[in-house]
């Protein structure tokens, strides 16, 4: 079943952000406990309305159904998790130190109290390749709100059916727990999105998505007459590194590891392992080239299909790459999974034309004739989400190997793979740019709240007028440093 929604219009747009900045000021003097059920509600009406917003996801994005089931069941468990999060209070950063006549400074200090505080309206661009846990209800939204700021949400137009509905279960939840109206909204449209990110009401933006879609949502958040933050996850090769010990001590294991992590969800993931590099003399480039793929299947949608064909085409066409192996024909739709083959002297010589994001069912295996040759990748590529390392613990070049990759991705991961990203309180999607736009950000887990928060301090306020973290009476119930020490 089609359905064409039509775009937001200009007035719709400003009249639902007047209406978030009039619930931007209820909703950040609300107590965390509120917040939380608020949360909760909408978690429980994800849960409630399942099978019918499935069913839709299923027509719209052909991904599996079992695939989506465990998609929303992280999504209802991110909002429940952000509300544990404002129950226990340290995401508040709450600092207080007290007076003291003898500060060594010399001077004496005054009494200051600082925490953190909800921006205000958030404009969330939701991603295609989650349709659940990083679109509508996803991690953007549940860390919004969960921060303070109500929410306007722009559809993606690979899930717009999707999108309705599951802005209608978020609207109603949030109406039945008593948040103010204008809390959350969701609108439709390329233009309506960026006349939302215009509107100087709107105090940040966050964006999962293309590297040219999000730089150019990035320069409009930065070219205002106030620029706001823009939390954009662009693109990301996530290369991984094999060593020498770790391809002769388990190859097989390896080879096996990578094949299901690269075609995971036909390789529409943004952290999909798109480039491994293995020793030349191992067994790692003949096992690979005799894996057996999985079948082609369906794309999200028709501009990512295109999109794919069209990086996959330069790669082929390149004169420093051949195919490795592939399960059919690599171009047609659906397009079957392909492994192509270079080598480390030859990335080394092009890395524009050979390191790059090819989004889908695709990767590149590179050959090295010796281990410095990690090194020299490593120094050389750009920001990326994530950087794997395959070897043993006595590996003499894996220190040097971490150093580098530590500067150039916001996860590294050792003898893992880097697709499934674990929703945590230690976890961190983000890293460099093109990765990100503020690599000392996350999108995932608990710490992505930090993103819609802004730190006040209060300076000699008797204790009725302070916000209640910063109250002396707050302490044993939520965390609050004092005098730098942790209580």
């Amino acid at each position: 079943m089609s359905l064409t929604i039509p775009a937001t219009s200009t007035e719709e747009v400003t009249t639902l952000i007047g209406r978030a900045a009039s619930a931007a000021k209820i909703w950040a003097a609300t107590k965390p406990s509120e917040r939380r059920q608020a949360l909760n509600a909408v978690a429980a009406g994800l849960d409630e309305a399942a099978d019918s917003l499935i069913s839709i996801a299923m027509e719209e994005t052909n991904l599996s159904q079992v695939r989506l089931q465990g998609e929303l069941k992280r999504t209802t468990f991110q909002l429940r998790l952000f509300g544990e999060t404002l129950d226990e209070g340290s995401y508040l950063d709450a600092r207080i130190d007290p007076a003291d006549p003898e500060w060594p400074m010399g001077v004496a200090r005054p009494d200051i109290r600082r925490q953190l505080e909800p921006l205000g309206p958030v404009v969330v661009f939701s991603a295609s390749n989650f349709p659940f846990a990083f679109s509508v209800a996803g991690g953007d939204t549940a860390s919004a709100l969960a921060a303070g700021c109500p929410v306007i949400l722009k559809a993606h137009s690979g899930h717009p059916r999707l999108s309705q509905a599951t802005g209608q279960v978020v609207e109603e939840a949030l109406r039945s727990a008593g948040a103010p109206e204008g809390l959350f909204a969701v609108i439709f449209g390329t233009e309506s999105g960026k006349t939302a990110l215009n509107d100087p009401r709107v105090k940040a933006g966050s964006f999962t998505g293309s590297i040219p879609g999000g730089r150019a949502l990035f320069d409009i958040a930065n070219s205002r007459p106030e620029p706001i933050p823009f939390y954009g996850e662009l693109g990301s090769v996530n290369p991984v590194f094999v060593t020498r010990a770790a391809a002769a001590a388990r190859a097989a294991e390896i080879a096996e590891g990578f094949t299901g992590s690269f075609t995971l969800s036909a390789g529409q993931f943004c952290t999909k392992p798109g480039v491994l590099f293995v020793p030349q003399d191992s067994e790692l480039p003949e096992l690979l080239r005799n894996a057996t793929l999985p079948a082609a299947a369906p794309l999200l949608n028709s501009r990512i299909q295109s999109g794919f064909a069209e990086v996959l085409q330069d790669l082929t066409g390149h004169p420093d790459v051949q195919v490795l192996t592939s399960a059919g024909d690599s171009l047609a739709d659906p397009p079957a999974p392909t492994l192509l083959l270079t080598s480390a002297d030859q990335l080394l010589s092009d890395p524009e034309g050979l390191f790059r994001e090819c989004f889908g069912p695709a990767a590149m295996v590179v050959t090295y004739a010796n281990e410095s040759q990690l090194l020299d990748v490593a120094t050389l590529i750009d920001g990326q989400l994530t950087g794997t390392i395959h070897g043993e613990p006595n590996d003499l070049i894996a220190p040097e190997l971490i150093r580098i990759m530590a500067t150039k991705a916001g996860r590294l991961l050792w003898n893992q793979w880097p697709t499934g990203v674990s929703v945590t309180y230690a976890q961190q999607h983000g890293g460099p740019y093109p990765a990100t736009t503020a690599s000392t950000y996350t999108s995932v887990g608990t710490a992505a709240i930090t993103r819609f928060l802004r730190p006040v301090a209060y300076q000699n306020f008797p204790q009725n007028l302070l916000p209640e973290a910063l109250q002396d009476s707050a302490a044993g119930r939520i965390p609050q440093r004092i005098n730098g020490n942790a209580s």
